[in-house]
């Protein structure tokens, strides 16, 4: 049988669908900030795990980077990225979350504000603030990531989906959500101080004249950013970390689990602190790359 083709007498017409068709493959003005977002720490954290993970290591043991190497190279490569799915299900949605959230805030709050003669630096800080809230209602997958990252845990939860069963079988809902606190205190003020430095600080850097200036600009703005606020903020991770490798028993007050932590390492700041240093770098590296393909993603769509 042959073939029968037949041409469109209007071929303006043509390109009006297939320019309809692009379109349509692409999110959407607001869509764009929650996939974008999304894509930036998907990156971000294939890059980045095994340094977080010697970090996380620092922050529940106290020990030195050479011993929590050394505890990563007894467990094998195999053991290496154990628990990456948590965090990557958990910051690809909540850097989604971030962005999105803190933009459709923006937006809604702006409209209000205008009306209302309210100041828009306060505006924007509360949508910051409300978008770092909301991320919080992800903490089941902070928890899950530190119990597999965990090695005292190595032989009782196998993988993300068998520890979740676990959680929820033997402990209820409410253990998923252990160390919740110091994550609420941690994502509303490190969100308004990142969404609020972040357009001063890109000011202040040399004027870009490429795509590739462009990129550095981003990636040194997102990354000093981030690198500032993991230092002012890691006496909440590594009580969140502390609390968070606990299972079953009593839920302690976030400000108990801070002088534990201190008594143990005999009131010493330096201890408090110990893992700061790689937390430094691995922020600056983590939020570089978040922030310049955000913004790069954000360029192409």
């Amino acid at each position: 049988m042959g073939v029968v083709t037949t041409m469109d007498p209007n071929p303006g017409r043509q390109a009006q669908l297939s320019g309809h068709a692009l379109v349509g493959a692409v999110p959407g003005p607001r869509g764009k900030h929650y996939v974008c977002g999304s894509f930036a720490a998907f990156t971000n954290i294939l890059v980045t795990f095994p340094l977080q993970k010697v970090l996380f290591r620092q922050q529940l043991h106290g020990v030195r980077v050479t011993d929590a190497v050394r505890q990563l190279q007894r467990e094998g490569l195999r053991n290496l990225y154990r628990g990456i799915l948590p965090p990557l299900l958990q910051k690809t949605t909540t850097i989604a979350i971030m962005f999105g959230l803190y933009e459709d805030f923006s937006r809604l709050l702006l409209r209000h504000a205008r009306r209302s003669g309210t100041p828009e630096l306060v505006t924007r800080s509360v949508a910051a603030a409300l978008a770092g809230t909301a991320e919080a209602a992800l903490t089941p997958f902070e928890r899950v990531q530190t119990l597999l990252q965990d090695h005292r845990h190595n032989g009782r939860f196998n993988n993300t989906a068998h520890t979740f069963r676990t959680l929820l079988r033997d402990y209820g809902v409410r253990e998923c959500y252990r160390g919740l606190v110091p994550i609420l205190l941690r994502n509303g003020p490190s969100n308004i101080l990142f969404f609020g430095l972040r357009g001063p600080i890109k000011q202040r850097l040399p004027e870009a004249r490429s795509r590739a200036g462009l990129i550095a600009n981003d990636f040194v703005c997102g990354g000093l950013l981030g690198a500032a606020l993991g230092i002012m903020f890691y006496p909440l991770n590594v009580v969140k970390s502390r609390a968070q490798a606990q299972v079953g028993g009593e839920f302690v007050p976030c400000g108990r689990v801070l002088m534990t932590v201190w008594r143990e390492r005999g009131g010493s700041i330096a201890l408090l602190f110990r893992g700061a240093t790689l937390n430094y770098h691995r922020s600056l590296l983590s939020w570089g790359i978040i922030n310049a393909t955000y913004e790069l993603l954000l360029k192409v769509f």
